[in-house]
């Protein structure tokens, strides 16, 4: 009997040996299938409950449970669930007052990284008010277009941003928006004090009654998406995205012991939904910064014992240009969750840093459809599975890029790309998976919906970004199509960066498009000319961008030519123009490189050419 239970258990493990040889990833996917399975039981249970629980319903139970946990680390300072309770209580109670707010009415946050932006959020989700995040680069016509797009006729801004709304004040006191500074006086007129009012709040809790119709289909916030190089889009985020997002923290493992290290921008949906979000969630503790510091990275987080950051690709390379040190690898952190790593940095951050488990997303703010890589397989983004299929079907497309449009069949269908074949990721639209879109703009979003993909009078997201899937279902991003592009972490629309250009007195036509740069991930913006006279005015061209477009959006590249190329379909060419890039050895057309230390565009040299590929120019 021994001899027979032996062999047996020879022959199991065997087995257990023969299915991780063909199975390699089998335990990844079973732990990340089963996640997934609990969160959607979770919302399916938040979506069909009497009375909707929302993440402020998550945050308040996590104040009974846990009042004197630390919530924010902030600049030396500390802030528990409860003190941020009982501040938002106070800043919910100030906007009754002053600016009148009801259930329903749209408010714009202008607010830098800190803890004021989270408890005003928070305020103002206790009186049922979503709020329009917005990108504290923006400036001018971009400012006053966020208000159109989300009907908001409050803005409350940072008071190191008093500067930016003083520009617009008279456009906002004509349309009637009630503007509030956080500091404690302001002797402009037109603009409200409200720090001083919060201070006099009572801190007493609000009445649930006061959100009593928010439902998971409500909206819950607006943020602006590839856009804040002129008109920014507003994403309509309802409550249902906002836990979603809050989710992935779950999804990669993350529990309540963990410390959550957040640098990027709270008006991006990284830092706001999936850090700030998705800390509420699993009511843990955050270390938020004002701006991402390399210096200061591995220092804090050896200082609050931090378990998880967040990345995007520039971040991850800006710590691996850090001068080596001998304790770089003492450190707690254990996951890296975010977007944009490419092989070589993510190779490198792990070789330097220790083993980190990388949790690289793909997704988008509006979109339908996302990916994780749960595996730390190297260079990719996600993983294909038939349950994440099933509740989120999605398909990927053969693409033609010199068109820049689905290549369709005889049916006029799409058609689907193979393993190994680049193609157009697409995300079926349905109830489970819903594209809300634009606020405000019909024709935006209008264009990210394609019809007709699998069968006639389907209905797709068309997330404008090329993936490929490989023999073992990995996932893995290619770039982006049409007219955007990422540069330091920044979408940047190419349209409106045209339309700025052409407003220079001696640009006629421009055609915007992203190249790449060795050593940096993404795509730096160029622009191919036409112009109205002989002479390029690099001055005037200058003073255009700087004046109305944030830095990453600025083309800091420009080609001068006789015409642009145009498809037959009156479409600007941009492939060719992408491929040749900026090298003037190479190029006959003039080139021009945007100086900001000479505050003008100046003529492209093989000389500037080669500092920056030594990296001796900073871009």
């Amino acid at each position: 009997m021994y001899i027979w239970f032996t062999v047996l258990a020879g022959l199991a493990l065997l087995s257990l040996s023969f299915i991780r040889t063909l199975f390699p990833y089998l335990g990844d996917d079973c732990a990340y299938i089963l996640r997934s399975i609990k969160l959607g039981i979770r919302l399916t249970k938040y979506k069909k409950g009497k009375q909707f629980y929302s993440v402020l319903d998550c945050f308040l139970d996590a104040v009974k449970s846990h009042p004197n946990k630390i919530f924010v680390h902030f600049e030396g300072r500390e802030y528990t669930y409860g003190e941020v309770d009982k501040q938002s209580n106070k800043v919910a109670r100030a906007l009754q007052t002053e600016a009148r707010l009801k259930e329903g009415d749209a408010v714009a946050l202008f607010l830098a990284n800190e803890p004021s932006f989270i408890w005003t959020w928070l305020g103002l989700a206790k009186l049922g008010c979503p709020a329009a995040l917005l990108n504290v680069n923006i400036r001018s016509k971009s400012l006053l277009h966020c208000f159109s797009c989300c009907g908001a006729k409050v803005i409350i801004a940072s008071e190191e941003l008093q500067g930016a709304v003083e520009e617009v004040l008279p456009t906002l006191t004509e349309q009637g928006i009630s503007v509030f500074l956080l500091s404690e006086a302001c002797s402009t007129p037109g603009i409200n004090s409200l720090s001083d009012k919060i201070s006099h709040a009572s801190d007493q809790p609000m009445s649930r009654d006061l959100r009593a119709n928010v439902t998971i289909r409500s909206t819950a916030l607006y943020i602006y998406t590839s856009g804040t190089t002129g008109l920014p889009k507003a994403a309509v985020v309802t409550h249902e995205r906002v836990w979603a997002a809050s989710f992935i923290q779950a999804a990669c493992g993350i529990t309540s012991e963990d410390i959550f290290y957040i640098n990027l921008p709270l008006y991006h949906s990284a830092g706001f939904l999936i850090g700030m979000v998705g800390a509420i969630d699993r009511g843990i503790t955050i270390v938020l910064k004002r701006k991402f510091s390399a210096s200061q990275f591995w220092d804090d987080c050896r200082k609050y014992n931090v378990t998880v950051m967040q990345y995007i690709g520039e971040t991850m390379r800006y710590l691996c240009n850090t001068p080596r040190k001998d304790n770089e690898r003492n450190h707690g952190v254990k996951v890296a969750i975010g977007n944009g790593a490419r092989t070589d940095i993510w190779t490198e951050f792990l070789d330097r840093f220790g083993e980190i488990k990388v949790r690289e997303l793909y997704a988008a703010t509006e979109g339908n459809i996302g990916f994780i890589n749960y595996t730390s397989k190297i260079g990719a983004v996600g993983r294909v599975n038939f349950v994440h299929r099933f509740f989120f079907p999605y398909t990927l497309i053969k693409f033609d890029t010199e068109k820049e449009e689905p290549v369709r069949n005889s049916e006029g269908l799409c058609i689907e790309a193979i393993a190994g074949e680049t193609g157009l990721m697409v995300g079926r639209i349905t109830q489970r998976s819903p594209f809300v879109g634009y606020a405000g703009n019909h024709q935006q979003t209008e264009k990210k919906r394609l019809r007709d993909v699998r069968k006639k009078g389907d209905l797709y997201f068309n997330t404008g970004d090329l993936l490929r899937f490989d023999e073992m279902n990995f996932v893995y991003f290619m770039d982006r199509v049409g007219d955007t592009f990422r540069w330091k972490g920044e979408n940047v629309a190419t349209s409106e960066v045209a339309d700025i250009l052409t407003l220079a007195n001696s640009i006629l036509e421009a055609n915007v498009y992203g190249v790449k740069v060795e050593g940096h991930e993404g795509r730096i913006g160029m622009a191919a000319v036409t112009l109205k006279e002989e002479d390029f005015d690099c001055l005037h061209a200058y003073k255009q961008v700087v004046n109305y477009l944030p830095a990453y959006a600025r083309p800091r590249f420009i080609r001068i030519q006789p015409c642009l190329e145009m498809t037959g379909t009156f479409k600007m060419k941009k492939v060719k123009l992408v491929e040749e890039g900026f090298d003037p050895a190479h190029i006959e057309d003039p080139l021009y490189f945007l100086d900001p230390e000479k505050k003008s565009y100046v003529p492209l040299t093989e000389e500037i050419y080669r500092a920056i590929g030594a990296r001796e120019i900073k871009l």
